[in-house]
């Protein structure tokens, strides 16, 4: 949802969609720069949040920041924008920042992967104290993207606990970017086989959120592009398995479907294309 207004606002556009959990940019997604956040900001939206029950609340870290550079200053920054953005979820209470892995550029897959995991455990490491979680969002692989497949997210999770650092990762999935970067969804025997080899890489007890978006591109494009619920390629039969696993049915799902009045985004009123896609999705479960 929109911060446009303030991040209280957000939350009230999720209660008037009627969702029940929410996720935010708690800055500008395409900045460096984010402004301060004034305590009474933060105590409406604390106090919205619970009064609605519209939680847990996450936060989608800045597009900016890749840990995986070669470019030092790049990485260093990128670092530094991520301790922001731990801090501001810390402060606002919310669950978890969930963070594209980043890109290697103009070097290999190991040595991206090797910074990645550097950097993250340096970070978390001068916020030992702090409760919120780093969420690694497995991504379609377009480029040179990682974290497109479970045995890099592991690997970046291996690395960062076997050098100290307090187990505070989790792991995002999109259902777009499982379909893109060649994970099926579409049969029953398919879904248990994905989920089989998240349990082996990573655990499946560090999945703590879902996106769940359509495809536009077909099984393993690894092509990043969102659509409405049942307008792509994932299939409704996959989206009905994930919400009726009982494995998952405590954890926060998110829509990132495209919204339908994109110059609006000051009003609290919901987004038609938002009720579609929610209205579509619970007749799913039920």
């Amino acid at each position: 949802m929109s911060i446009a207004g303030g991040l209280p606002r957000a939350v009230e556009r999720a209660r008037a969609a009627g969702c029940d959990t929410l996720q935010i940019f708690t800055k500008s997604s395409g900045q460096w720069r984010a402004r301060p956040l004034p305590d009474s900001e933060i105590a409406e939206f604390r106090r919205l949040s619970q009064e609605l029950d519209v939680r847990p609340v996450i936060a989608h870290a800045s597009y900016l920041i890749n840990l995986a550079t070669p470019d030092d200053t790049l990485r260093q920054r990128s670092r530094t924008a991520l301790g922001e953005e731990l801090d501001r979820a810390e402060t606002l209470g919310l669950l978890g920042v969930v963070l594209h892995p980043g890109s290697y550029t103009t070097t290999t897959e190991e040595a991206g992967l090797t910074r990645i995991a550097e950097s993250i455990g340096a970070v978390l490491d001068d916020r030992h104290e702090q409760r919120t979680a780093l969420l690694l969002e497995h991504t379609a692989g377009q480029g040179t993207n990682l974290g497109y497949t479970f045995e890099q997210l592991g690997t970046i999770i291996t690395e960062v606990e076997g050098a100290g650092t307090p187990a505070r990762i989790g792991v995002c999935l999109d259902t777009c970017h499982l379909l893109a970067a060649g994970y099926d969804l579409g049969s029953d025997t398919a879904y248990a086989d994905t989920m089989q080899q998240l349990d082996a890489c990573v655990g499946c007890d560090r999945l703590r959120v879902i996106h769940l978006n359509d495809s536009k591109t077909p099984l393993g494009s690894r092509v990043d592009r969102h659509t409405h619920i049942g307008a792509g390629h994932v299939g409704l039969g996959a989206f009905r398995r994930l919400l009726t696993d009982p494995r998952l049915e405590a954890l926060p799902m998110v829509l990132e479907t495209p919204k339908e009045r994109t110059g609006r985004t000051a009003d609290i009123e919901p987004d038609p294309m938002d009720l579609e896609n929610l209205r579509t999705l619970r007749e799913l479960i039920e």
